[in-house]
């Protein structure tokens, strides 16, 4: 399927978050017409039998774009659930008093994401996505490779349960370990550093350096990627969020395009 881009200017700050990028309309293949759903096709397996998380994987629709869902993006302005029940817990409402306190004296122009500083975890709630909408797996039998399009980041992230690596210095999107639970793949992210944010597009969220991220992926067919997280920081909050499950599909095309942010 073919993708057409129209690339963003870099205008002061020059970042893509996801408000930027709507309103210059990045805008590329979009998903088609909805259509008779078929019966979905069973997720594919590597040689080891594990399932295969391989592929490029969006909400359904690139940003501004026919099928966009931003459902899952980040909280913090309040809201309400279900039939009129209260919205779940967020990052933000979870914060104990005195992060509360410091997370008000923040601005819209301290988000880091404004000097090409990605996320600690996802404004749709995704680490995979980072700030963007679109993000690429690449398993192999060591090793899950996840590329974010936007800022073009990276995790690499091994499958055989090792410890984490001591010796790395703590950095913006940590350091990855994952582990197969049957058919899911579960990964764990520590060592941040604390100057990134959980979200972006101004939405003051800050974490601490203790900030432990755990994810569990679940290929559930062909064209269908579960994912779920648990965001643990005992410095910041008073329980940790447990974020709602999330649901991403197939895109089609076959590789992520470079974004890359240019800022001051």
């Amino acid at each position: 399927m073919t993708r057409v881009a129209i690339v963003p200017a870099i205008v002061a700050a020059a970042t893509l978050t996801l408000a930027q990028a709507g309103l210059v309309a990045q805008q590329r293949g979009a998903a088609p017409a909805p259509a008779a759903a078929p019966a979905a096709e069973p997720a594919p397996r590597m040689a080891d039998g594990k399932p295969d998380l391989s592929g490029v994987w969006w909400t359904g629709g690139d940003v501004g774009g026919r099928g966009f869902n931003s459902a899952g993006r980040g909280g913090g302005r309040g809201g309400r659930g279900a039939a009129g029940t209260p919205a779940p817990p967020t990052f933000t409402g979870l914060y104990t008093p005195a992060a509360a306190e410091a997370a008000k004296k923040l601005a819209d122009t301290d988000d880091p994401t404004l000097k090409c500083i990605p996320t600690a975890f996802g404004t749709l709630n995704v680490s995979l996505l980072d700030v963007g909408a679109v993000g690429q797996i690449i398993a192999t039998p060591k090793f899950v490779v996840m590329l974010s399009e936007t800022f073009h980041g990276f995790r690499l992230v091994p499958t055989d349960g090792r410890a984490h690596r001591e010796e790395v210095p703590p950095s913006y999107r940590g350091d990855s370990v994952g582990r197969w639970d049957g058919d899911v793949f579960v990964v764990e992210t520590k060592n941040f550093n604390d100057d990134t944010w959980i979200w972006a597009e101004g939405r003051s969220s800050p974490h601490s350096d203790q900030l432990r991220v755990v994810e569990r992926y679940r290929r559930v067919d062909r064209n269908t990627l579960e994912v779920e997280a648990t965001l643990h920081d005992p410095k910041m909050l008073t329980a940790p969020w447990v974020v709602p499950k999330q649901t991403l599909v197939l895109a089609p095309f076959d590789q992520i395009m470079p974004l890359i942010c240019a800022g001051p």
